[in-house]
């Protein structure tokens, strides 16, 4: 047995007759990644932060351990865990920088590097440093003169100041009158069920409520991995209240002069407002509404201050305003959206399960020319898949019998043979999403926001 083996064996035994000394579980670990021994790194670290979860060190060696791996969406997620803690503990910004780095965002690498450096000099990396170029930037060039956004636009080194010419004018977003329900929603009954408590009953019950003082309106927000159908579902929403239906994307709030965003942002909900009952859709709305500690500059924090604002209701009334709100990435928006009367209800829109895939298929395949097609059959092949997923399928299926019309001249229905065939060409998309999630809700799983995703994943 080498020197090296002789003393893992050593510290492996150690950890485990002192399963609570944190600092040798610290050291073994660092031993192990110094080592490059990182299957045995990543099985020691999973066990030690089961039993501190909350330690830092253990934390960023689990993330430089997954790093070292290019797992660099599993590293992710467990570094923007600890960027709230990153001024006492700057060595996470070291990592988040260098992962910013290898996803090709050097402007975001260079800021947190330096800003990691500004809080501890000795952290400096030569070889990273020389990589970003870091002699090279000028203070001038530093993230505080650069905009990360359009709402960030300086003009000649002026802000521009808005007049009350400049102010949205009429309707800014498009108003719809959905003539869908949740009977074009393919499974979701879960998350059907409790739309229906905080949305569809208050308004169909609207003298009851008012009875006990309670309001028509609220906020929900709906996370899950894309292509679930949260959009569709929110839309769904308002056809079955038979509410008026906005529609907002980042666009539709973000601009490029200093103030205009929000102005924007109070537009839209005062548009909601003359208009209700109005479901209030936004969609990515961790682009609007990020947590503010991540941020660096004060226009963001700004616009979600008046995020916060327009949701409670401070300066106007909200009854028969319903928000709802669609993210991929609920870990990114600011934990102050979910206290009451603003999200106050988390909704986990997970893959649908396999009556929700027979039910898509069926709507998705409604009108066009199918025979036989054995729906269960299909669904059971396609476990993972979302309705994003399914639809790829379907699509794929009729690009080959078009394909095989124009060489025949003659179309031919489709059958569960083909869809199958279809479906061994789509790989799930969700997979992606769960490798970042699994971790958040490991790791960062406070008050049991993300116990949908461990139940999810038998996890808990």
């Amino acid at each position: 047995m080498s020197d090296i083996e002789s003393t893992l064996l050593a510290l492996r035994e150690a950890v485990r007759l002192a399963p609570d000394n944190i600092a040798l579980a610290e050291h073994f670990g660092k031993t192990l990644i110094s080592l490059l021994r990182y299957d045995e790194a990543e099985q020691h670290l999973k066990t030690m932060l089961a039993r501190f979860p909350q330690s830092l060190p253990l934390k960023l060696q689990m993330a430089d351990t997954y790093y070292r791996q290019n797992k660099n969406s599993h590293a992710l997620a467990i570094v923007e865990t600890m960027i709230p803690n990153a001024q006492d503990y700057p060595q996470c910004l070291i990592l988040y920088a260098k992962l910013m780095y290898r996803a090709g965002n050097v402007q975001s690498a260079v800021a947190n590097y330096k800003q990691a450096l500004e809080w501890n000099e000795d952290l400096r990396d030569d070889e990273f440093s020389s990589l970003l170029g870091i002699q090279q930037w000028s203070d001038r060039d530093s993230e505080d003169h650069v905009p990360q956004n359009a709402a960030d636009e300086v003009i000649d080194g002026r802000i521009r100041q808005m007049s009350d010419d400049d102010s949205p004018q009429g309707e800014i977003a498009p108003l719809e009158r959905p003539s869908i329900s949740f009977k074009d929603v393919g499974g979701m009954v879960k998350v059907k069920e409790q739309i229906q408590v905080k949305i569809i009953f208050p308004l169909a019950h609207a003298e009851m409520y008012a009875a006990y003082g309670k309001k028509v309106g609220g906020g929900i927000l709906m996370y899950g991995p894309p292509g679930c159908g949260k959009t569709h579902l929110a839309r769904a929403t308002a056809g079955e209240v038979q509410a008026k239906f906005m529609s907002i994307g980042i666009n539709d709030v973000l601009d490029m002069w200093m103030g205009n965003s929000e102005r924007n942002l109070h537009s839209l909900f005062e548009q909601a407002r003359k208009n209700r009952p109005c479901v209030l859709f936004f969609d990515e709305v961790d682009a609007l509404g990020a947590s503010r500690s991540d941020m660096r500059q004060s226009s963001g924090r700004h616009l979600v201050n008046q995020f916060l604002s327009e949701m409670d209701g401070t300066q106007s009334n909200n009854d028969g305003v319903l928000v709802l709100g669609a993210t991929n990435a609920p870990w990114h928006v600011d934990s102050a959206f979910r206290r009451p009367g603003r999200f106050d209800q988390v909704l986990f829109v997970p893959p649908p399960d396999a009556p929700a895939r027979v039910e898509t298929l069926k709507i998705l395949l409604e009108g066009k020319p199918t025979s036989d097609v054995d729906y269960a059959q299909i669904a059971a092949k396609t476990n993972e898949f979302s309705g994003a997923d399914l639809k790829a399928v379907i699509d794929r299926a009729i690009e080959t019998k078009l394909q095989e019309g124009v060489k025949t001249g003659k179309l031919s229905p489709m059958n569960t043979k083909d869809l199958l065939a279809s479906a061994k060409t789509v790989k799930p998309s969700t997979r992606e999403w769960f490798a970042t999630a699994r971790n958040h809700a490991i790791y960062a799983n406070q008050g049991g926001i993300y116990d949908d995703i461990l139940e999810y994943l038998k996890l808990k």
